[in-house]
């Protein structure tokens, strides 16, 4: 106990000088280092892709989509180019990539520390979008080898694959092959391909706004595209712009002289239609002629001008109904034939790529009562038999009118006209509604028809391409027309895969005379004095039918003239209820603004089949030899015409 010291003196531990201090602890960190790299790589590296394939392309080939008239339509598929040549580019092409993505790229060894340090730290402290801090290699490395996904082990394959690249190759050769490989957007695989695509030129002569363009894609192609996102693209493209002048790619003077410079994008890519209708058609290349190995070129039946006014007219429409509710629209439209001459699925395919036309089943409301109409009138009816619309109750069910009011003595074809559904409701418990479902699918409807009474009123869902395919017989002369779009499929060498008119079977009749003929007289009345009054086209000849839903949640006008047929429904994604939309309101508007540009270049023919007189009514009718149905308000003729001063169709009883 010396000294106050327990078991004796002993000698002072020597001190470390700071050099030895400094080697000591370098080689501990150096050891655990090692280590941690030997782990790092036995447990990440052991499934590694093959990178043998580097310089293998796989691509799905390129479907070119024209109209009727051959005009391109759209271009599906992947577009690559042969890879260009580095030194071949305007120095500030390049550039430009290595500004806004990857400012150290030449000063690093695959991947950037303080970078993804700067990400972590980002995306720990911050919501909403997160940063990344992969290097131009580290996304190479992704784009050759590993999938998108978002797991720790794909971002460790990545930083290893990322310093394999680097070992194996130059700066200029990783900045290249990145080039030639990354995705632009619009189907197009390296920066020749881009612009070609969006430029319809070489890459050798971009200009440094195209260049600062292009490089902004990389962020997010379809985000900032210039095609459906212009404004949002030149907002970017001013960022990689500053980028240039900050990292000296350009000066200042170059970048005021690229924003004053207008970027033109190539007009065919920028006009593109027809969006929801290639990826109607192009869901059917593939069963038609099996997986394309060569580029295709596949002509449709649409009419590209046809088109045009159709997108025009669902997109007005959505814009001038939309404090009434109605946010979303899809328009069908068909010749006789059945050649799909329009298609839109809603009312910007920018926003939403949901296809109402076909996709989507909303219950047809009135729309779907020609179809019991059309079964009584096979029955032996005529438009002039004489009904009451009162009170009525089938089983539990007791149908209402719109207006809750009864209008009580007229004839079948006043009551279709002011789409009574009391009427309605008795004449489809009279006909069956087996017999009313059987006649819906002989005409073209697809989808499941429930065979309760409220499907006399519309309680079937069903979509805007069946309601246009199931009303062009009574445009055609009662020949069934199964719509389509795919005329013919050939390759880009002009082989033919697919031709619709090759051993095509001649079309049966569905419909028989006079039926036929007394559909047409009714259903020109709904337009002319009718729930669709305001779907009139000065000069032609037309018919149709409105069709409204339950709380307003579903609007439909389907109509045509002699030979051409369309189909137009409003409504919610969600099925919520608009403020009172009729199908004589919104849908109504939509196909006459569409059908006064179409049908001049139609040169649309009157109705085929004529009007035919029908026999007089015979048999008892007690309520009729007691009132004057022309002397009495309550008659067909207190309906008040449009020309004489009709309310809102909005008001009218749908």
């Amino acid at each position: 106990m010396a000294n106050g010291t327990f078991g004796g003196n002993r000698p002072a531990k020597p001190q470390r000088t700071p050099l030895q201090a400094t080697l000591y602890w370098g080689a501990v960190v150096g050891v655990w280092g090692l280590i941690f790299i030997v782990a790092f790589f036995a447990v990440f590296a052991s499934d590694l892709p093959d990178t043998s394939k580097l310089y293998d392309v796989k691509r799905q080939p390129s479907i070119n989509y024209l109209d009727r008239s051959g005009a391109l339509l759209a271009v599906r598929g992947s577009q690559y180019a042969p890879p260009v040549d580095i030194d071949a580019l305007p120095e500030y092409v390049p550039a430009a990539f290595v500004a806004i993505e990857d400012r150290q790229f030449y000063h690093h060894f695959g991947f950037n520390p303080w970078g993804i340090i700067r990400s972590v730290a980002w995306n720990m402290t911050h919501d909403g979008p997160q940063r990344g801090g992969s290097t131009i290699t580290q996304q190479l490395a992704k784009n050759l080898f590993l999938s998108p996904a978002q797991t720790y082990r794909r971002k460790a394959q990545e930083l290893i694959l990322a310093v394999w690249l680097e070992m194996k190759f130059s700066k200029k050769q990783i900045l290249a092959l990145y080039m030639n490989r990354v995705y632009f957007g619009a189907g197009a695989y390296g920066i020749e391909a881009a612009s070609q695509r969006y430029f319809n030129k070489p890459a050798s002569r971009l200009t440094i706004g195209e260049a600062a363009l292009l490089a902004g894609l990389m962020k997010a192609p379809a985000r900032y595209s210039p095609v459906s996102a212009s404004e949002r693209a030149a907002r970017r493209a001013t960022v990689v712009l500053d980028e240039m002048v900050r990292t000296k790619a350009i000066t200042a003077e170059e970048m005021e002289a690229a924003i004053k410079e207008p970027v033109r994008v190539s007009a065919t890519l920028a006009n593109q239609r027809a969006q929801y209708f290639t990826d109607y058609v192009d869901a059917q290349v593939r069963a038609l002629v099996g997986e394309p190995t060569e580029d295709l070129v596949v002509e449709t039946t649409l009419d590209l001008p046809i088109q045009v006014a159709a997108e025009r007219s669902v997109k007005l429409g959505v814009e001038g109904h939309i404090k009434q509710g109605v946010e979303q629209a899809a328009l069908v439209a068909m010749d006789g034939e059945g050649r799909i001459r329009a298609y839109v699925g809603g009312a910007d395919y920018a926003e939403t790529q949901f296809d109402r036309a076909t996709t989507a089943r909303r219950q047809a409301g009135s729309a779907f009562k020609p179809f019991v109409y059309l079964t009584a009138m096979e029955q032996g009816r005529t438009p002039a038999v004489m009904v009451v619309d009162e009170p009525v109750k089938i089983g539990n069910w007791e149908p209402k009118n719109y207006t809750n009011k009864y209008l009580g003595p007229m004839t079948l074809q006043t009551a279709l006209a002011q789409s009574i559904n009391t009427v309605a409701a008795r004449l489809a418990n009279e006909v069956g509604t087996s017999n009313v479902a059987s006649t819906a699918r002989r005409l073209g409807i697809g989808s499941k028809i429930q065979l309760d009474p409220s499907m006399a009123l519309g309680a079937v869902e069903v979509s805007p391409l069946e309601m246009a395919q199931a009303y062009a017989p009574f445009s055609n002369g009662g020949f069934l027309a199964k719509g389509y779009g795919i005329e013919r499929i050939r390759t880009a060498s002009g082989k033919v895969l697919y031709d619709h008119g090759v051993e095509r079977a001649a079309r049966p009749a569905v419909i028989g005379s006079p039926a036929l003929q007394y559909m047409n007289q009714m259903m020109r009345q709904v337009v002319t004095s009718g729930t669709g009054a305001r779907a009139k086209v000065a000069g032609y000849d037309i018919a149709g039918k409105t069709g409204t839903t339950s709380d307003y949640r579903d609007a439909w006008f389907v109509g045509y003239s002699g030979g051409f047929v369309a189909a137009v429904w409003t409504g919610k994604d969600d099925n919520s209820p608009m403020k009172k939309v009729t199908g004589g309101g919104a849908p109504a508007e939509i196909w006459r603004n569409f059908m006064t540009a179409a049908l001049p270049r139609l040169k649309a023919t009157p109705i085929p089949g004529g009007i035919i007189e029908p026999p007089p009514f015979v048999g008892e009718d007690p309520i009729g030899d007691l009132i004057d149905p022309a002397a009495t308000p309550e008659g067909p003729t207190a309906e008040i015409p449009a020309s004489a001063g009709a309310p809102p169709a909005d008001q009218l009883p749908y």
